[in-house]
């Protein structure tokens, strides 16, 4: 904005001067106003993102999902190329071409320099009748192959999910911990001013107050590292997205009560089974299984014969003259060409027939594929196994993994109301002179460090509570925070 300052002496008063700034520093006032309320306005319309939204926009957005939705698409093509092999090809023909110099004339048969022009037409159709039930293994591959990438979608959507969400969670550890920073350094900053007053007023050394000072400063330096942290887990959280809008990203704040944990009362055993029963990686698995079980089949059927079946109808036309009789002198005489339509049907032919292959020796290469199939198969069921073993494996930690983390918070609990009643103490101790400045910084320090692991481990048990349910099969839109 550029003000443009008049001379004061073209004024003819000073009431006049003062008139015309007064109403320029009104109007600038009020721009100043106006864009101020525009900022707020904006700042106030910035979006808070909750977890629910930070799952959907990442499903809607992830490119690794995206993939997984094209692979998806892919494989029902697939199924509708094994449905076709069932039908009949169909194809149709056309040709037209000129001959020049000596050739047969195409009504007479007899050889002479002409150019003649002649055309042809067909339609075939081709049917597979029986290739050893080839199409029938191909299109019951295809349909395996469609619902696997059903499940790899699935495992897709819960995998950015659960990272999404493990994301989210340490933004808010991160905020409630800088909150615990905070809240300390205000009390730090009332402890100061009365230190102060009582180092003036000569019942506290200077020893005391410069220890409170340090105290204070040190929990400026960690609010400063907290607040880095907060704003890296942020654009950890916005990059995760693939949000680029780092500066305004933010989530909403609001407090998460540790849910209640029903699923821990649940029999290990009974999480186990109902992971094996829905989990993604389990079904992904068994189908790869199947599929090799199919590729056994089709690699079988080349050992059959194949039959197949063809029907086709033809015709052609010449441009030639035709013979329209002889004269006296055993001349041929010669006549325009026939219609075109009228060649056409005359001209008319069917042909149809079938067509027997029967494989005698072709290099080993069918015995050899079907060698292979099995030893697939023998991988793909060693491959679930493992599956298997490693989903009981990780089910189990995760069991062991929540329940330890229950533990530690319910431990961290118990560990902060000591450390506030020591604090107390401390406190009440300090204000009639019976301690020293660091003694009541430690003792301040460590409420302050029980503090933040509380909210640690609050929110390591939510997720690690979170991680077991998902495992029991409940997913990831219906799990609640």
């Amino acid at each position: 904005m550029k003000l443009i300052v008049k001379d004061v002496s073209k004024f003819s008063s000073q009431s006049d001067a003062l008139n015309f700034f007064g109403i320029k520093i009104k109007i600038i006032a009020l721009w100043i106003a106006f864009f101020g309320v525009l900022d707020a306005k904006s700042q106030t319309q910035e979006k808070k993102w909750t977890l629910r939204e930070c799952v959907e926009y990442a499903l809607e957005n992830n490119i690794s999902i995206k993939q997984s939705a094209l692979d998806m698409e892919s494989a029902s093509i697939d199924q509708v190329d094994a449905l076709g092999r069932f039908l009949p090809s169909v194809n149709a023909s056309a040709s037209n071409s000129w001959n020049s110099g000596l050739r047969p004339d195409p009504q007479t048969g007899i050889n002479k320099n002409q150019t003649v022009r002649s055309s042809s037409y067909g339609v075939n159709l081709g049917l597979t009748l029986f290739d050893g039930l080839r199409n029938f293994r191909q299109l019951e591959r295809a349909k395996l192959n469609s619902l696997l990438s059903k499940y790899s979608l699935g495992k897709s959507k819960d995998d950015i999910a659960l990272f999404v969400a493990n994301s989210y969670l340490k933004v808010l550890l991160n905020k409630e911990s800088l909150k615990v920073i905070v809240k300390q350094h205000e009390i730090t900053l009332e402890q100061l001013k009365r230190t102060r007053d009582l180092v003036e007023a000569g019942v506290l050394p200077q020893g005391d107050l410069l220890e409170i000072e340090a105290t204070s400063a040190d929990e400026l330096t960690r609010i400063v590292q907290g607040e880095n942290l907060v704003q890296i887990a942020l654009i950890s959280l916005a990059q995760t997205l693939l949000i680029k809008d780092y500066e305004s990203f933010d989530i909403a704040e609001q407090e998460y009560i540790v849910p209640d944990a029903e699923i821990m009362e649940k029999p290990i055993d009974q999480v186990i089974a109902q992971a094996r029963e829905s989990r993604y990686e389990v079904q992904i698995a068994e189908q790869n299984r199947l599929i090799a079980e199919k590729e056994l089949s089709i690699a079988r059927g080349a050992y059959y014969p194949t039959l197949n079946a063809s029907f086709g109808v033809s015709t052609f036309e010449t441009g030639a003259d035709r013979i329209i009789g002889v004269n006296s002198s055993n001349e041929t005489i010669l006549g325009k060409p026939v219609p075109f339509f009228d060649q056409l049907s005359d001209n008319y032919g069917l042909n149809y027939g079938f067509s027997l292959t029967i494989p005698i020796f072709n290099g080993f290469s069918t015995r050899n594929a079907v060698k292979r199939s099995k030893i697939n198969i023998k991988r793909t069921e060693f491959q679930l196994e493992k599956t298997q073993l490693d989903l009981d494996s990780n089910v189990y930690q995760a069991y062991l993994d929540a329940k330890g983390a229950a533990e530690a918070y319910e431990a961290a609990q118990v560990s902060v109301k000591a450390r506030e009643r020591a604090y107390e103490y401390a406190k009440d101790r300090y204000d009639v002179g019976l301690t020293n400045a660091f003694d009541f910084s430690q003792s301040k320090f460590k409420l302050e460090e029980a503090q933040s692991q509380v909210v640690q481990n609050k929110f390591d048990y939510i997720f690690k509570l979170k991680v077991l349910e998902l495992y029991f099969g409940i997913k990831i839109a219906d799990i609640k925070l």
